[in-house]
């Protein structure tokens, strides 16, 4: 599996590029340390985060994205987004001026990073910033695009409450998914009943409060597992009865369990 060796790309990319630049697509390789966090911002052209090792979350108005290796998110132009790095992660990012790319999705989402998305990326990074865009580097750059256009979506994204106190009761549970409030501790901190605190939590995220708050534990699983902690201690951390119901939630929410998971990846 290639893993876009740094020796491959040109030097420019790795200086932080200007937004400003006239190519359509301009490209940055960075290497990010443990407990970063980039406080909120936008950008005035769509990017693309690819995931080469490591692990990302990324925090927006649409929601919460937990991106492991081997994946991207792509964020559209002018949304706010914060960044969190709980491991020290390896980033490769393309930034795509809007009127280049307007088939590309206008939400953020991940997608996963197949074979050929990855050698497109390293081969675009092997050339200089300033390409002629009607040349090999621009027909290049096309197919780029046509591919993340087409890429389907993982399911790796938690949607959060648009009220305040409910939404802050789901930021709550995004930074510490091992103290859930129980429901009715939920409801009533919202002065709401429970069948109407569900009832609204079901209808500004699309998922039920359990469902939300298993979700959330296991984007936290994800990072943790990125990060090289065991089977065992995730589940321990996260308050799982023990390892075997972890990976049997795992295992329902993403079709394997976390060993093939990242084997996959």
């Amino acid at each position: 599996m290639g893993t876009l060796p740094a020796e491959r790309i040109h030097p420019e990319h790795f200086e932080r590029p200007d937004q400003a630049h006239p190519v359509p697509v301009v490209a940055y390789a960075s290497d990010d340390r443990a407990g970063f966090t980039r406080a909120r911002h936008s950008h005035p052209r769509g990017q693309l985060l690819h995931i080469v090792s490591g692990s990302l979350t990324v925090l927006t108005d649409f929601g919460t994205f937990v991106v492991p290796p081997e994946r991207a998110v792509w964020i559209p132009p002018f949304v706010e987004h914060e960044t969190h790095y709980p491991i020290r992660t390896a980033l490769r990012t393309l930034y795509v001026r809007p009127e280049f790319g307007p088939e590309l999705p206008e939400r953020p989402g991940v997608i996963q990073v197949t074979p050929l998305l990855r050698e497109l990326i390293l081969t675009f990074m092997e050339g200089p910033r300033d390409y002629d865009a009607s040349g090999p580097a621009g027909r290049l750059v096309a197919v780029l695009l046509d591919q993340i256009s087409h890429l389907p979506v993982a399911p790796l994204q938690l949607s959060l409450p648009v009220s305040g106190r409910m939404r802050e009761i789901a930021e709550a549970i995004i930074r510490c998914p091992s103290n859930i409030p129980a429901l009715g501790e939920a409801a009533r901190s919202c002065a709401l009943s429970q069948r109407s605190f569900e009832r609204r939590f079901s209808g500004e995220t699309g998922l039920s409060y359990r469902s939300w708050c298993r979700q959330a534990k296991l984007f936290r699983a994800l990072e943790l597992l990125a990060a090289g902690r065991s089977v065992g201690d995730v589940a321990h951390n996260l308050g799982y009865e023990g390892p075997s119901a972890f990976v049997a939630t795992f295992r329902k929410a993403f079709g394997v369990t976390p060993g093939r998971y990242f084997q996959k990846v």
